[in-house]
């Protein structure tokens, strides 16, 4: 298993990586209850919707530890090799995607124009089936794919993360935490009341612009240690 330091990276990888996706994130409680009223026509109670929290949260771990199954598996047998030439490309890779979010970012920020690089991405969508236990479960088990548009930079660093080592076992769990990361703040909105929920939202909305030029800087210093420090490439 990984050192404490890696999963503890990888989890605040996947906890930030929602709080910055203000395409998706509003919709989150209003589909818990909407989920939570297919239950019952009674008064929505808060521990239905954290039930189904629970349910969604573990829809995204799930998901996350598949595609590290994924990606590990092939990583270790097609790239174990060649390390020394996939990792430089993909932390050059983050380092655009980093430099082009603080460009727009600060744009935005001056002259108070909403600039989203991502909107042009497609979205991905959950399927809705009837029994909303297993709706709640496929939202989870598919959210990566809705928030990536959204907000991709964190799952970039992840990846470059990954790609940066060979340990089979520790990779596995990177990602396995870091679904544990991404469901976390989801499971936070379904435990607290709907007047948080609504601040909460409110707060990531309104200063949006900052968490995005935040995350930019962070994954520009990021790429550009591995870039230098780690492989040499200056």
């Amino acid at each position: 298993m990984g050192s404490l330091a890696v999963l503890w990276e990888a989890f605040w990888l996947g906890f930030v990586t929602p709080l910055g996706a203000v395409c998706v994130l509003p919709i989150y409680p209003g589909f818990l209850v909407y989920l939570s009223s297919r239950i019952s026509s009674e008064r929505v109670r808060r521990k239905t919707i954290f039930l189904l929290g629970l349910v969604v949260t573990s829809g995204v771990i799930v998901f996350m530890f598949l595609v590290g199954l994924i990606f590990t598996t092939l990583f270790e047998v097609s790239l174990t090799g060649i390390v020394d030439i996939v990792s430089p490309i993909a932390f050059g890779i983050l380092l655009v995607i980093s430099l082009i979010l603080i460009i727009t970012s600060t744009i935005s920020l001056v002259s108070d124009v909403n600039i989203n690089v991502w909107k042009f991405l497609p979205k991905g969508r959950a399927p809705m089936v009837k029994n909303p236990w297993l709706s709640a479960f496929l939202y989870g088990f598919f959210f990566g794919a809705i928030v990536i548009p959204c907000n991709p930079g964190f799952i970039a660093i992840l990846f470059a993360r990954a790609v940066s080592t060979v340990d089979f076992v520790e990779n596995i769990f990177r990602f396995l935490f870091f679904g544990l990361g991404l469901g976390f703040p989801l499971l936070i909105l379904a435990g607290i009341s709907s007047t948080a929920t609504d601040k909460i939202i409110n707060f990531l909305t309104k200063h949006g612009k900052w968490l995005n030029l935040a995350a930019g800087l962070i994954m520009f210093g990021i790429s550009l240690y591995y870039l230098i420090f780690v492989f040499d490439v200056f």
